[in-house]
């Protein structure tokens, strides 16, 4: 499972030390190297780094780590690299290598997953979020976001999900279900706890298929609650916002008015 704290991939403005390269097929790993991949991590690519070291970076569990083989090629460190003036020099070619790839993996997920757009197809901007129709916060977003769903700005899609009540599985199934699932997402939202949404009695096992793919996919990203927002910020990079964000975030995610 992948944990974000708005998505580790705001790592913009450091300059790479040197060209990553992808590891083909035909290079053979060093020991150390391969040692560590026994373990569990996956190694993505390497890079050169300085001192006589050679950076390998790898996903572990989610998250991106660079190993340093050292120039007799004996042994591996793991962890960060900085220079004489405490710049990083790992967190670029871990951007690179890393969370760009896994970046768009993760948003080509998301568009296949099951969804109910707010907004115009056309839209330039899209945003994500995993919702569930008894979620308040949910609710309190898409207020939030009216004005540039109305301007035609941004699209957001509505992953749906049913994990805070029993009927939230059910209230999903009925807005899925709709003839117009976008018309009957915005008249529950627009309702608010006056909403006269009502779950259907029983889920078409197709239905509860989406429903369970969608809440899967939530837990893998590292989504603990509703809404889990996730979109590209300035630089093409994925985020994830938890919860409604506060107006400065609410700026960064949805763009200008």
């Amino acid at each position: 499972m992948m944990h974000f704290k708005h998505l580790p991939f705001l790592l913009a403005g450091l300059s790479l030390l040197a060209l990553p390269v992808s590891i083909t097929q035909a290079e053979e790993l060093p020991a150390p190297i391969k040692a560590v991949e026994a373990r569990g991590a996956v190694i993505i690519g390497s890079f050169d780094a300085p001192g006589g070291l050679r950076g390998y970076a790898a996903r572990y569990k989610g998250q991106g780590i660079a190993l340093y083989l050292t120039a007799d090629g004996q042994h591996v460190l793991i962890g960060n690299l900085l220079d004489a003036q405490g710049e990083d020099l790992t967190r670029a070619p871990l951007d690179k290598l890393v969370y760009q790839p896994l970046s768009k993996d993760i948003w080509a997920r998301m568009e296949n997953s099951t969804w109910i757009a707010d907004g115009r197809d056309d839209a330039p901007r899209t945003v994500y979020m995993f919702s569930d129709p008894n979620c308040p916060y949910c609710n309190m977003f898409w207020q939030q976001a009216r004005p540039w769903v109305e301007a035609g700005k941004v699209q957001v899609r509505h992953i749906m999900v049913g994990m805070l009540r029993p009927d939230s599985a059910g209230k999903s199934a009925a807005l899925l279900s709709a003839k117009q699932p976008e018309a009957a997402l915005n008249e529950h939202e627009a309702a608010g706890k006056a909403s006269k949404l009502k779950a259907l009695p029983s889920i078409p096992a197709a239905l509860q298929k989406q429903l369970d793919a969608n809440l899967a996919l939530m837990s893998e990203l590292g989504g603990m609650a509703t809404p889990a927002i996730f979109y590209l910020d300035d630089n093409g990079r994925l985020q994830m916002q938890q919860g409604v964000p506060q107006p400065q975030l609410l700026a960064e995610i949805m763009g200008p008015k």
